[in-house]
């Protein structure tokens, strides 16, 4: 069995067949799906997928590129939030320096309330990072986010990066882009982490893994990640599954 550690099935793409996408995902060994919950919007959607499916789970937080709509009263709601039973972290929370659409500033400054919440519940938290890598690692440092660690969502920085985000507690994952053929960097990353640290998502429907890429992309399709994770490392898909499987149940507490 695999963990999906990273979807957004409650997103419009899949307004028209979800249960059939969730159905074909179990068809395919996904034993558990994390789904994310990221604005004012999205959350609600995503709590009431986790009620409706027992092995689907939610994480809750505020995206940076919704960062300047975050209001003081959103942060108390995940607060109050996170003692759903279902919910195990809170995010996706970070920077994006790639989309123009929260100043830097803002970003920065709810990214730093969200880990001061996640230390004081004692969950761990889950980075969005698109072209921010310093000051990831720089805001995670200074709000001591080791206290609790998380997961680098679909990363894409270099080793240096991954190492210190190692240091600090944190899982690395990674998602369709792995199998990209010119996925050099991400393939050399995903060849030095640690195994205990290693964790697959598909960010479904975003970044769709070989052999789909170019289509929508759904959970059951992590296994193509899990399969290129095995060729770069030498162990078989089963292997691959058990161990991405017990770093994400050990991560999320699940």
């Amino acid at each position: 069995m695999l963990i999906d550690t990273h979807a957004h099935l409650n997103a419009k793409e899949f307004d028209e067949d979800r249960d059939e996408v969730i159905a074909r995902a179990k068809a395919n060994g996904i034993g558990t799906i994390v789904n994310i919950g990221f604005n004012e919007e999205t959350i609600p959607t995503c709590l009431a997928l986790a009620e409706a499916y027992d092995f689907i789970y939610a994480v809750v937080g505020w995206h940076p590129q919704d960062a300047k709509d975050m209001r003081d009263e959103h942060l108390e709601w995940i607060e109050e939030l996170s003692r759903h039973p279902k919910v195990v972290g809170l995010g996706e929370m970070g920077l994006d320096y790639y989309w123009d659409t929260s100043p830097k500033d803002v970003q920065a400054e709810v990214f730093r309330k969200q880990i001061r919440l996640a230390r004081k519940l004692q969950l761990p938290i889950v980075i969005h990072n698109r072209d921010a890598h310093q000051d990831i690692i720089t805001i995670l440092r200074e709000e001591k986010a080791d206290e609790v660690g998380g997961v680098m969502h679909c990363f894409s920085g270099s080793w240096e990066t991954a190492k210190l985000a190692l240091d600090m507690n944190f899982y690395i994952s990674f998602g369709g882009p792995l199998t990209f053929k010119n996925a050099r960097v991400p393939k050399e990353v995903a060849a030095k982490v640690p195994l205990d640290r290693l964790l697959v998502e598909t960010d479904c429907p975003y970044l769709t893994p070989t052999p789909y890429r170019g289509k929508r992309n759904e959970s059951g399709y992590v296994r193509y990640v899990a399969e290129e994770m095995g060729q770069l490392l030498g162990l078989s898909y089963e292997e691959i599954a058990r161990i991405t499987t017990d770093n994400a149940r050990r991560l999320f507490r699940l």
